[in-house]
């Protein structure tokens, strides 16, 4: 039976999600531990829909420091696996496991059970009873059948890895977002080309995030390294380059076709309604670990190096967008072209130029190629419990097209900015791909 998202947080609470093994072989322990990484995954997904403060860099900020909290466990334990430590920026040497026999579900779930609680401490009532009950019953499954020696040192293990991760994450910059991201002071631009708020909504006055591009990189060495070149020109004149991106806004949305509104929808994943654009990728990967049986090092490998890109990612694209404080489409169509003209999609309130769904798709699909290959074809129904009809694409690169093309089918970027994205991104990706996951 397929795993259907929204039924997950009260799913949760009930002991059905109880595995109750007693496995006497190491092959049997690594399905608990698969089973452990997964199921906390699919509860993360729906705290970043239930946590204010989860916009989409924050989003992956989290997924990157919960996808390598669960490498690390593994890897303490495993020597077919090699630490990221050393690897991400200013990630040192984790806890090493010291004397007597220790369990790898046990490890694995005490140390995301500790980080999740820790990334998630902010989560609403609904969210805190589910880890609470998440908590209980995957130490039941972890520890079941295990002797309490070995369950008790195992669980103080992966709470040491949580508490080193936790503390690493804790420098970053990222780790306190106040006002859900938007600053209490905010002065705006005075250029004609400047970014202008698109909602009349008082809190998004301000754009969000703004020194979030400051903060410190997981793989990239040199983040401006990797910024995108400046946009065209900007020009109200009729017949200008810049003129004629902003038409061909106002024309696609014209000749929409009913396709084209569905990839729209089906790749906006806004905040709180949805995992956002990084959750939508960490879906993707579940789905694909369900149906082809993936081990629990593959799709620990497979989480960390993804979370690390989109997190990274997001870092470089807000730096970019900051640094060229770009308008969006409706503000420049309203002034210069049609006063009246509305999106299919609500504009997210931050400058347009590169668009982030195209960055963290190009990196997120960079990466997922380097591990699974360049025509890996999958079926994606991320969005199936919201009523949208599952996707089927013949490659990640064709999806993070598609995801890109998104923004200019929803009328929130002009084609240049999903282009720069998809460009930017793949440089980024490109940096946790080449991470060493494996001895």
């Amino acid at each position: 039976m397929p795993f259907r998202r929204r039924q997950f947080l009260g799913l949760t609470l009930s002991a059905p999600f109880a595995l109750h093994l007693k496995p006497a072989l190491a092959a049997a322990r690594a399905d608990v531990s698969r089973e452990v990484l997964l199921t906390w995954h699919k509860l993360i997904l729906e705290l970043v829909r239930h946590t204010a403060t989860y916009m989409p860099p924050v989003a992956a900020r989290g997924f990157a420091y919960i996808g390598v909290t669960a490498h690390e466990a593994l890897a303490s334990g495993n020597p077919a696996l090699h630490s990221l430590a050393g690897q991400l920026t200013d990630l040192s040497p984790l806890p090493t496991r010291g004397e007597g026999a220790f369990d790898e579900p046990c490890v694995l779930h005490a140390a995301l059970n500790a980080a999740v609680l820790e990334l998630f401490a902010n989560t609403g009532p609904t969210g805190q009873r589910a880890m609470e009950k998440m908590g209980e019953i995957m130490g039941r499954t972890a520890r079941d059948g295990m002797a309490t020696d070995v369950v008790d040192r195992s669980v103080a293990h992966g709470q040491a890895i949580a508490a080193h991760i936790l503390a690493w994450a804790a420098t970053d910059g990222g780790a306190v977002v106040e006002n859900m991201g938007f600053p209490h002071d905010y002065t705006p631009g005075t250029n004609p080309q400047d970014w202008a708020p698109t909602s009349a909504i008082r809190l998004q006055q301000a754009p969000l995030l703004p020194a979030w591009g400051g903060n410190r990189p997981f793989a990239v060495p040199d983040m401006a390294a990797l910024d995108a070149p400046p946009p065209p020109a900007y020009d109200e004149a009729a017949g200008s380059a810049f003129h004629g991106f902003a038409a061909e806004v106002v024309e696609t949305a014209k000749a929409l076709t009913d396709e084209q509104k569905l990839i729209a929808r089906f790749w906006s994943d806004d905040a709180m309604l949805t995992p956002t654009p990084a959750g939508h990728w960490i879906s993707i990967v579940m789905q694909i670990a369900d149906r082809d049986a993936l081990p629990v090092e593959v799709i620990s490998s497979t989480l960390a190096k993804l979370g690390v890109a989109q997190a990274d990612a997001f870092i470089s694209c807000w730096s970019t967008k900051f640094r060229y404080n770009l308008l969006r489409p409706v503000t420049y169509i309203k002034r210069h072209i049609d006063p009246a003209w509305e999106p299919l999609l609500i504009t997210p309130p931050f400058p347009e130029y590169t668009s982030g769904h195209s960055t963290q798709s190009g990196a997120a699909s960079t990466v997922l190629t380097s591990i699974f290959g360049d025509s890996f074809a999958f079926d994606d129904a991320t969005h199936e419990d919201e009523g949208l009809p599952v996707r089927s694409f013949a490659s990640f690169e064709a999806a993070a097209e598609e995801a890109a093309m998104s923004r200019l089918y929803g009328g929130i970027h002009f084609r240049f900015g999903n282009e720069a994205g998809l460009v930017q991104g793949r440089a980024v990706g490109a940096f946790a791909a080449a991470l060493r996951t494996e001895a």
